[in-house]
């Protein structure tokens, strides 16, 4: 059971204060009832509305970011921007985590949550979640190099990837990149193995989970119940 004002904060729409003014201007109801204020119990999961619309109460919260080049996949850090500096404050108080990460430089889709056991789900090395990433190289891709990530690439440094799949599309320098593993900077080093450094880089896809094209570059939104569905969530 949690507070009505911090179930109603968690879905990162108001503040704690915020949901304190709608629960004492009666625009809330828990059931069908008027609550008596704000530190009522409420079990997750419980129809609440404001002014008339249904509610999530559930106390995970999920987010899609299309992440910019120049921000780092970090809760915090001292002189870098991060990717909790792109969400209101409501949302930066829940808890929130990238699930993997993204370079600095690398754009794409990111999914933050305070979820840890979906985290888990998705990154464990041994649940092999598919990773589409778009990219454009300083070269022209062929079919030796489709090849060479078909079979599995071994590094200068003796780093062994799994096979990957290559697409090369129209223009030969650029392709589709799938990954089922999630080594340091593994596309990268990959196609620099093979003589045609990436110049940029962006997730596409995690696992069911895909980036909405109409989310502009740098912003966020809340996954669809669709989406959530797909994860299990």
């Amino acid at each position: 059971m949690e507070r009505l004002d911090k179930l109603l904060a968690a879905t990162g729409r108001w503040s704690r204060k915020e949901a304190k003014a709608l629960i004492k201007a009666g625009r809330v109801q828990v059931a069908g009832e008027r609550p008596a204020g704000p530190e009522d119990k409420v079990e997750p999961g419980t129809l609440v509305t404001v002014d008339g619309r249904p509610i999530s109460t559930e106390t995970y919260v999920y987010v899609m970011l299309n992440k910019p080049a120049g921000v780092i996949s970090s809760t915090e850090d001292p002189r870098e921007e991060t990717v909790l500096s792109l969400l209101p404050n409501q949302l930066r108080r829940l808890g929130l985590f990238p699930v993997g990460r993204l370079d600095k430089d690398t754009e794409g889709l990111l999914l933050l949550t305070n979820d840890g056991p979906l985290a888990h789900q998705l990154l464990a090395p041994n649940r092999h979640v598919d990773k589409v990433y778009y990219t454009e190289v300083d070269g022209q891709l062929d079919e030796a190099d489709r090849e060479a990530f078909r079979e599995g690439l071994t590094l200068a440094d003796g780093t062994v990837c799994r096979p990957a799949a290559l697409e090369i599309l129209a223009d030969p320098s650029q392709a589709l990149v799938t990954l089922r593993e999630g080594k340091y900077h593994q596309v990268k080093r990959m196609l620099a193995a093979r003589g045609k450094p990436v110049v940029y880089l962006k997730r596409l896809s995690m696992g069911p989970l895909t980036l909405d094209p109409s989310l502009p570059t740098g912003r966020w939104r809340m996954l669809s119940q669709e989406e959530r569905a797909a994860l299990g969530r």
